[in-house]
């Protein structure tokens, strides 16, 4: 099968999209109202589910003034122009927080809180010019990319400072430069998915980085969350792919990655990586960059259970060169994905399904060597429909889960890793935990899980809930993630895989990295920004003072 620049030729990765909806997800003409089929499953799973009241228009939310003064804006239009410095209400909503199901759910309040202003710098030095600025009058920097965070990145913290600002990167796009020899590019932050991909597909080559909220997602998105997409078990986490950075902080600029191996000291690069702008605004990314694959093959296949499942994927992730993509859903996974295809008679049929894609060299072998080690941990192959369609209708899983709140279902992911050792107790574990969490509020749940990444020593594990949607959902969902976070931690799992750690995930990082790690974190912090403007409270957390080194000051 010839395919174009990594997607099939109906939908390139360079396809340019429509701005996303402030309250939901995406391109609001692609919003699609719940499959038949699956509106009749949900009472079956959830029982009586009643629909909500609709969420304000926009014009109808009400903000509370903007904290950002007449001088402040004249003092940065005088650096980026009147036109780049926005207070209006439809600017500030729009960068309210990203798109977790609490930050929809709280887009659906008539009373909303928002950052004070939204700033547009259209280069490294105009960051650089606004990050000064910003510490000069004691104003808190949200760096701003796709908007796609789902673990409260985006939300509009000022911390201790008197105003919040949203620092956006929309207008920090393009390929930079380009070394074919090389093989190496170098890619403005703000640049999305799809426009990367455009860009590359001029010399060629693609990144082929396609994470779910690819269509949105930006250069410095990717990077300052440690994304990991689709394609990983054949091009990796797309921190594997960078080869270098340049970042703008409070105190100065630094910029890294002079070799594709060094052992100069620390590898300041992945330090950078997954800091989610509490440093400081990355600005470049520097890649490395293949071929645009010519050939492409895909296969299904169905497992008895999850477990048998799982132990084939294991095979194939420790006897490579596999797939490009590889992607196991457990039984009931696998049953709203055949009632979402309108397969309602097979929708509560047992077993798991996965699927397999190959691009680039030698498909056909990798094909048959991954087979053989599917159907030996007895897989049985259901040919490549159920793979064409999945990754057809890869990127439109978000506007199923906008359906589903607008019908009354709450619908939340939650995601984690470990080694393959303890990946099946972790499944129990955080399972349990979810369940038992919506028991508790009187309420039936509906837990999904899939492995959608793997290593030589271990997985991720995907998890989807749904419930039946009340009034008070976000409390009740903030005390369920507490269970599924203790739980994730008890099991030895990471406390996010992909996702991040943002505002959400903090409560565990110490947890998961000790109090040195935090103090180590903390110092970084304290040297790149001592005014602490960067993104209040994300990774680090706001309740809890972080540890200073045994005998010395916080």
């Amino acid at each position: 099968m010839t395919i174009e620049n990594g997607r099939g030729a109906d939908e390139g990765p360079g396809t340019p999209v429509a701005p996303m909806r402030w309250d939901g997800w995406g391109d609001p003409e692609r919003a699609e109202a719940l499959p038949f089929a699956v509106r009749s499953l949900l009472p079956l799973l959830l029982g009586r589910v009643r629909r909500p009241v609709p969420g304000p228009d926009l014009a109808e939310v009400r903000l509370e003034p903007s904290a950002f003064t007449a001088e402040d804006a004249g003092a940065f239009a005088a650096l980026l122009g009147v036109q780049h410095v926005r207070t209006d209400a439809e600017s500030r909503i729009r960068h309210a927080g990203g798109r977790s199901t609490p930050d929809l759910l709280r887009r659906r309040s008539a009373a909303q809180s928002a950052t004070d202003a939204v700033l547009l710098p259209a280069n490294h030095d105009e960051v650089v010019a606004c990050l000064r600025l910003a510490a000069e009058r004691d104003l808190a920097v949200i760096p701003f990319g796709g908007g796609t965070s789902v673990v409260g990145a985006l939300d509009p913290e000022r911390g201790t400072h008197r105003a919040v600002v949203s620092l956006d990167l929309a207008r920090l796009t393009g390929l930079l430069r380009f070394d074919a020899v090389s093989a190496e590019a170098v890619l403005a932050a703000g640049t999305t998915g799809p426009a990367a991909e455009r860009l590359l597909a001029a010399e060629r080559m693609e990144l082929g980085h396609y994470p779910q909220s690819f269509r949105y997602a930006t250069i410095g998105g990717f990077a300052a969350a440690r994304s990991s997409g689709q394609n990983s078990a054949g091009h990796g986490r797309f921190e594997t792919m960078v080869t270098g950075i340049r970042v703008a902080t409070p105190t100065g600029d630094i910029e890294l990655g002079r070799s594709p191996g060094s052992a100069a000291g620390p590898d300041l690069v992945r330090l950078f990586l997954g800091s989610e702008g509490i440093f400081g605004v990355i600005t470049e990314v520097r890649v490395r960059v293949h071929p645009i694959p010519v050939d492409r093959v895909m296969e299904s296949w169905t497992f008895p259970d999850f477990a048998s499942g799982m132990a084939a994927l294991r095979a194939v992730a420790q006897h490579g060169p596999g797939p490009t993509v590889i992607r196991l859903s457990d039984e009931t996974e696998t049953s709203v994905s055949l009632a979402q295809v309108g397969r309602i008679g097979k929708a509560l049929a047992k077993g798991a399904s996965a699927v397999t894609v190959f691009e680039g060299e030698d498909v056909e072998g990798r094909r048959a060597r991954t087979s053989a080690l599917l159907r030996g941990a007895g897989g049985t192959s259901l040919g490549d429909g159920g793979a064409e369609e999945w990754l057809r209708t890869r990127f439109d899983g978000p506007y199923l889960r906008d359906a589903l709140l607008d019908a009354g279902v709450f619908c939340e992911t939650l995601e984690t890793a470990t080694t393959w050792a303890g990946l099946s107790g972790l499944r129990t574990a955080v399972t349990e935990a979810l369940k038992a969490g919506f028991t508790a509020a009187g309420l039936k749940s509906f837990v999904m899980c899939h492995i959608s990444h793997v290593y030589p020593t271990g997985a991720s594990l995907y998890f989807t809930v749904l419930a039946p949607l009340r009034p008070d959902a976000l409390d009740i969902w903030a005390a369920i993630k507490r269970r599924g976070g203790d739980a994730i931690m008890a099991a030895e799992g990471t406390i996010s895989h992909h996702h991040a750690v943002g505002r959400d995930h903090a409560p565990w990082l110490a947890e998961e990295i000790g109090d040195t790690g935090m103090r180590i974190l903390a110092a970084v912090k304290r040297e790149l920004d001592p005014q602490g403007i960067m993104n209040p409270g994300a990774v680090l957390g706001a309740a809890t003072p972080v540890p200073a080194a045994p005998g010395g000051e916080a």
